[in-house]
């Protein structure tokens, strides 16, 4: 049985445990209101972006426009696909990485099993926990990004895109998705799965279909085509990232919430056998005190 010393070192150090987690939780809250703002602000721009990128191609032959960024390149049997992998730098976040590792596993194991198998499959990583899992498992990595969410920045979206597009137009990828978690509440973060290169499925794609707004272009829509597809790139990547930021900041603050409450109550039960373990001393004591009276008197 543990002595009234032990028990009282170890409820000094719950106790400290709880301070830190709580500590712990408002800094994530306070990070988590910061992040908000900037979802609140990329989401409706990325939105307004995509619809205005299919208005423009609704508008441009796509004999005249043959873009790969836009419609890809012909395939074959020997396609190269390249994962982006959006995880976090830190842990301290409950299951937030390892459910978008499952997912991104899964992922792979139901589309692309064959494409890894023969080499064809490559991730590029963003987040220090990403970074290090698919590493350790002999994944090919074409780009990792260890660090990127201690100052997020949208100069490092752009960087990032720019190393993405480069390496589909060399041709080392014909397909390009994006894999991040996203931001759906505080207690509610899903993993997803988004098409980055090409930016459209020609199967999918009507020339001249749906509804079609009245705009005037100027110079003409080609010339701002090619401005607007890298200007989409790098926002779908900003709001991945950011995605990812508020679900960890949410995720972190859930689990150092559940810690503290978890530290609360360990502390309570050890209280509690402390005072039991206290009063059964107190108890031995009082017994050995008449005992010894006892046997004075007799003596």
């Amino acid at each position: 049985m543990a002595t009234l010393r032990e028990i009282r070192r170890r409820i000094a150090g719950v106790r400290s445990s709880a301070k830190m987690t709580q500590a712990m939780k408002m800094v994530a809250a306070a990070k988590l209101r910061r992040a908000q703002d900037g979802i609140n602000s990329a989401r409706p721009y990325a939105r307004a972006l995509e619809g205005l990128l299919k208005d423009l191609l609704r508008s441009v032959s796509l004999e005249t426009e043959k873009s790969s960024l836009l419609f890809g390149r012909p395939q074959d049997d020997k396609e190269r696909v390249t994962l982006v992998v959006v995880t976090s730098d830190r842990g301290l976040a409950g299951a937030f990485n390892s459910n978008l590792l499952k997912f991104t596993e899964a992922h792979i194991r139901d589309n692309f099993s064959q494409h890894r198998d023969t080499g064809r499959l490559s991730v590029i990583t963003l987040g220090r926990r990403g970074t290090d899992y698919f590493a350790k498992r002999g994944y090919k990595v074409a780009g990792k990004y260890p660090g990127i969410f201690t100052k997020l920045e949208f100069d490092t979206a752009r960087s990032i895109t720019l190393f993405i597009t480069d390496l589909f137009n060399r041709g080392e990828a014909d397909r390009v998705e994006l894999i991040f978690n996203e931001f759906r509440s505080v207690v509610s973060q899903k993993p997803a799965a988004e098409r980055l290169l090409p930016v459209l499925d020609p199967s999918g794609f009507v020339e001249g279909g749906g509804p079609q707004r009245d705009y005037i272009y100027e110079p003409d829509p080609i010339s701002i085509l090619n401005v607007l597809v890298p200007r989409h790139l790098e926002t779908m990547l900003w709001r991945a990232m950011l995605e990812s930021n508020a679900a960890e900041q949410g995720a972190r603050m859930t689990a150092m919430d559940s810690a503290t409450r978890n530290a609360k109550d360990l502390a309570g039960r050890l209280q509690l056998a402390f005072n039991k373990a206290r009063q059964a001393a107190i108890t031995k004591e009082i017994l050995e005190i008449v005992g010894g009276a006892e046997a004075l008197v007799k003596g």
